[in-house]
Formats: C-alpha cells, sequence, structure tokens
C-alpha cells in the first residue's frame, strides 16, 4: 500500500518537452509505476492514510510541488520543497548527460563506460538529496527517489 500509483507531472510553465524528453518521462513514470515505495509520514501524533498514493509533481513560484492524494483523489499532503539545494546537482546532472550524449556518437566504449559512471554518480546524488529533502515528510528508498529526480530534472528547463 505504501507506493504511488499515479504520477502527472504539471509542465504547463514549461516550455514544449522535446520528443527526447517526453520519452525520458514516459520511461521514468512507467519505471516508478511499476516498481516504487512512498510512504506519507505522521504528522502531529496522527496516522498518515494509507497509499497507495497519487502524485502531481510541479515546479510553482520557483518552488518544487509534491501535491499527494489518496487513490480515490482525496488529497492527503502537500509538499513544496526549495530548489537550492538541488540547483547544483541538477546543473551538473545535465551537462554530464551531454557529455555522455557527445561521448556516445565519437568515444571508445571505455570512455563511455567512465563517462556513465559519473552520471549515475551525480543521479544518486540528486536521490539522496530527493530523500533528504522529504525526510520527515515521505518515506522513499533509492530506486524511487533516482526515478523521481528525473522527473524533476524533466520540469527544469535546461539553459
Amino acid at each position: 500500500m505504501n507506493r504511488l500509483c499515479r504520477i502527472e507531472i504539471d509542465d504547463s510553465a514549461l516550455p514544449p518537452a522535446t520528443p527526447e524528453m517526453e520519452q525520458e518521462r514516459r520511461v521514468a513514470i512507467f519505471d516508478l509505476i511499476e516498481d516504487n515505495s512512498f510512504a506519507i509520514s505522521g504528522r502531529d501524533g496522527a496516522e498518515a492514510p494509507p497509499g497507495p498514493y497519487a502524485l502531481d509533481l510541479a515546479i510553482r513560484e520557483g518552488r518544487l510541488v509534491f501535491d499527494i492524494a489518496t487513490e480515490a483523489e482525496t488529497q492527503v499532503a502537500e509538499f513544496h520543497l526549495s530548489m537550492g539545494p538541488f540547483r547544483q546537482v541538477v546543473k551538473d546532472y545535465f551537462q554530464i548527460c551531454n557529455s555522455y550524449f557527445d561521448a556516445v556518437k565519437r568515444l571508445p566504449p571505455a570512455q563511455i563506460e567512465a563517462i556513465d559512471m559519473a552520471r549515475r554518480g551525480i543521479h544518486n546524488e540528486g536521490a539522496r538529496t530527493l530523500q533528504e529533502r522529504l525526510e520527515g515528510k515521505a518515506d522513499l528508498d533509492i530506486d524511487t527517489a533516482r526515478r523521481l529526480f528525473t522527473l524533476i530534472c524533466a520540469l527544469i528547463p535546461q539553459g
């Protein structure tokens, strides 16, 4: 029951996503729905409503917003997280992804593998940052945090 059953991304304030970005979002959402661990923490001595949960993810007024409801659409929580702790890791992640995509076109496999290992390391750092920011609000495993970090990156315009 402690899982996400539906995920929506509110990207209405963003430029249209490229086909590659759309594909990455679809894959991350599919993977999340297939396998995730997400539990809302109780507050003020009260137990949290049981899952599964529906998540609407957005950036509003410069803050990362997790709007969480039950499967029956009853809102159970809304978290607004500062983007500050994510800025550097997201910037690093975009840079290493660009390096990886360039490397795939022109470098030998050993060098591609080295860049991919660095990319995974930065991705893990972003996932750990997300887990830390959600501490006391929601519990999620590292794989769920990694996939959610991918979706957070999809909400941040590159530039």
